[in-house]
């Protein structure tokens, strides 16, 4: 059976790390990367199924795939369409041969298509602990940076949200199994992800720890740890502290809304002044702090009041960064069961006074940098980030060409467009980059 393969993901971080992992497995297995998806003998598509908008995303794609490869390629769709709507899939995609459940082989499946003509193969609780995306093996990485997943599944019950209901309950991996993937990938920066980080190591009980002592530890291995997707009602002061002990004071704050009463429809805690308040306490203990959020508009029963309430706190709160994005009606969620459906004309009237509001706020505070020295990691050839972006969601710095990728270099910023900055040569001379760290954590040379 093995050839080439391709991968194509529907984007979001978590979904990137179940597509290298399902790469590493195939390579162990005898498969080649393909170059492209026309010349590769196994077409495999991740999709996405949050909302609407992504699974559509996701069926274009496999379509276009479809038809893309090359004559006898076989077309795979895992991820959480799968998940979510296997079965679906199977029925009403004949271009696909095979569709697997979260956590089945590739292999598997085309094994099992090929044998006795399967063509939609669920995963299930029996099977899961060993088949488990977190524990298979991963390809070191193509970047100075990497996500790396540390939960899947979610014991949360937002009220917008399906990923309970395809992914599971959390399940934390044993803190020995993500720092050997740490060391493994050999990078500059790991970014940790999950759909409840900051619930990390929950459910592990006695055996296992907190969210702290994960930092904490892949702190002492990488030059930048970065976290993704925090609730902030689990934002207590101790991880604040480690977060800002790092030296990566970036904090992704999961909101949604402020308006307390909506807040309660979405079943989820807070409102203006608890999230104020663990804004201020972040910015008391790191002024250089860098804050992101997001938000969901119009969630059924949101009134004028609520978003006035929204536009507000933005207005105030001074976010670095800031998401919107129209709230999708879910089946099988407690969202869909609720009355006050907000006109479609109305939520993108409240989106685009959210995002011109958001977007002036990052243009002041990008623009407040200018003529200031940051310490950027060199992504690519031109392109760089200070602790105050994330990869990939984020604006960038661009650099001087001649700074090495990978490299840790002092710049000065020179100007801003937009979410973006422009920097040169530091007054002072161009600081020597820290060791970078190999595979197994040593220190090895690296200058900017």
């Amino acid at each position: 059976m093995p050839g080439s393969y391709w991968i194509e993901t529907m984007v979001c971080p978590k979904n990137e790390v179940d597509s290298e992992k399902i790469a590493g497995t195939m390579v162990r297995d005898g498969f080649v990367a393909a170059t492209s998806p026309e010349t590769a003998d196994v077409v495999v598509v991740n999709t996405c199924a949050f909302i609407e908008p992504a699974r559509a995303e996701s069926v274009e794609t496999i379509l276009a795939m479809g038809m893309l490869r090359q004559p006898g390629a076989r077309l795979v769709v895992t991820g959480c369409l799968a998940a979510r709507a296997g079965s679906e899939l199977a029925a009403e995609l004949p271009e696909v041969e095979v569709v697997a459940d979260v956590g089945v082989p590739v292999q598997l499946a085309l094994t099992r298509a090929r044998r006795d003509g399967t063509r939609w193969l669920p995963g299930g609780e029996a099977r899961r602990p060993s088949l488990d995306l977190l524990d298979l093996p991963r390809p070191p990485a193509s970047a100075p940076w990497a996500y790396v997943k540390v939960a899947e599944g979610c014991d949360r019950r937002c009220g917008f949200c399906a990923i309970p209901s395809f992914r599971g309950p959390q399940r934390s991996r044993p803190i020995g199994s993500v720092l050997e993937e740490v060391d493994a990938l050999g990078v500059r920066e790991v970014v940790l992800v999950a759909q409840d980080l900051a619930s990390y190591g929950r459910d592990l009980g006695r055996d296992g720890v907190g969210i702290v002592r994960l930092v904490e530890s892949v702190a002492q291995r990488v030059d930048r740890v970065r976290l993704l997707y925090l609730y902030p009602s689990s934002l207590g002061d101790e991880l604040v502290d480690a977060i800002v002990a790092t030296g990566v004071p970036y904090f992704d704050l999961s909101l949604q809304h402020v308006s307390a009463p909506l807040l309660r429809r979405m079943r989820r805690a807070g409102g203006v002044a608890r999230f104020s308040e663990r804004i201020e306490h972040v910015r008391e203990r790191a002024p250089d702090a860098a804050l992101r959020s997001s938000f969901i508009l119009g969630y059924p029963g949101e009134t004028e009041e609520d978003h006035d309430e929204l536009l507000g706190f933005l207005e105030r709160a001074d976010l670095d960064w800031a998401g919107f994005f129209q709230f999708s009606d879910e089946a099988g969620t407690y969202a869909a069961s609720l009355p006050g459906a907000v006109p479609e004309a109305l939520v993108l009237e409240r989106l685009r006074e959210c995002t011109e509001l958001q977007d002036a706020v990052t243009a002041r505070r990008r623009a407040a940098l200018v003529g200031r020295e940051i310490e950027v990691l060199v992504d690519a050839v031109g392109r760089a980030r200070s602790h105050r972006e994330a990869p990939e969601i984020d604006g960038i710095v661009r650099v001087p060409e001649d700074l090495p990728e990978g490299a840790l270099a002092t710049v000065q910023v020179v100007a801003s467009e937009g979410p973006d900055l422009i920097a040169g040569p530091a007054r002072s001379l161009l600081a020597a980059a820290p060791a970078a760290r190999g595979a197994a954590g040593r220190p090895r040379e690296a200058r900017a």
